[in-house]
């Protein structure tokens, strides 16, 4: 490997790193806001949505730029796929933090729905994953990412009991059937943030061993 192209790489798993922080923090904090019904912080959520949709062109532009000006192979070539694939899964998950954010604000007036009990582990679980998908890409850490996929059916499990409780409470009480579905729709979006930490890991999976494994399972 060229020095010239070692320098560009390190340069773009900096930026795929920044990019990173800056969408679990989102996730983070947009999760924080639904589970208090905190609109204050989640009007913050969605102003810094402008971002990450930055650091999605840049790090997009820098991939096709290595692409270009080195024409990489083998590992290298690999690397910089995954990237640009990973770099698409942050930036719905940021999408996805400030849809959450706008489903909190939703909920932040009454009448309030009631939080399941179980909300707080699906957000644990699912945020975990975000965290431990970004750890599993930095580390090249295949055996991690594969763990990561393995949780996604348990995420999967949290989504359908909440789901259930809410349309429960729903029936029971028609004047909650608003704020219901408005957190309805942020245990879908939280589910699908998990997705994307999926496919993350799928993506390392694919980096360090060169197997495809995202639509095929495992």
């Amino acid at each position: 490997m060229s020095k010239h192209l070692q320098a560009d790489l390190e340069n773009l798993q900096r930026m795929i790193l920044e990019m990173a922080g800056c969408v679990e923090e989102a996730v983070y904090a947009a999760t924080g806001a639904l589970e208090k019904r905190d609109a204050e912080a989640a009007h913050r959520v969605i102003e810094r949505d402008g971002e990450i949709d930055l650091f999605e062109n840049a790090v997009q532009e820098e991939c096709l730029k290595i692409l270009a000006l080195h024409q990489p192979v083998a590992v290298d070539l690999r690397r910089i796929s995954a990237v640009l694939l990973i770099s698409t899964d942050l930036e719905r998950m940021g999408d996805l933090a400030v849809d959450i954010a706008e489903r909190a604000i939703a909920i932040s007036q009454p009448p309030y729905p009631t939080i399941p009990d179980r909300l707080g582990s699906m957000t644990q679980r699912a945020t975990q994953m975000v965290h431990k998908a970004l750890g599993a890409f930095v580390h090249s850490d295949a055996e991690a990412a594969r763990e990561i996929i393995r949780l996604d059916s348990e995420v999967d499990r949290d989504n359908e009991a909440i789901i259930a409780a809410l349309i429960a409470e729903m029936k029971q009480s028609p004047d909650r059937i608003e704020s219901g579905i408005s957190l309805f729709s942020a245990v879908r979006h939280l589910e699908r943030i998990a997705d994307h930490a999926t496919n993350i890991a799928e993506d390392v999976v694919y980096l360090v061993e060169g197997s495809m494994l995202r639509h095929k399972g495992e």
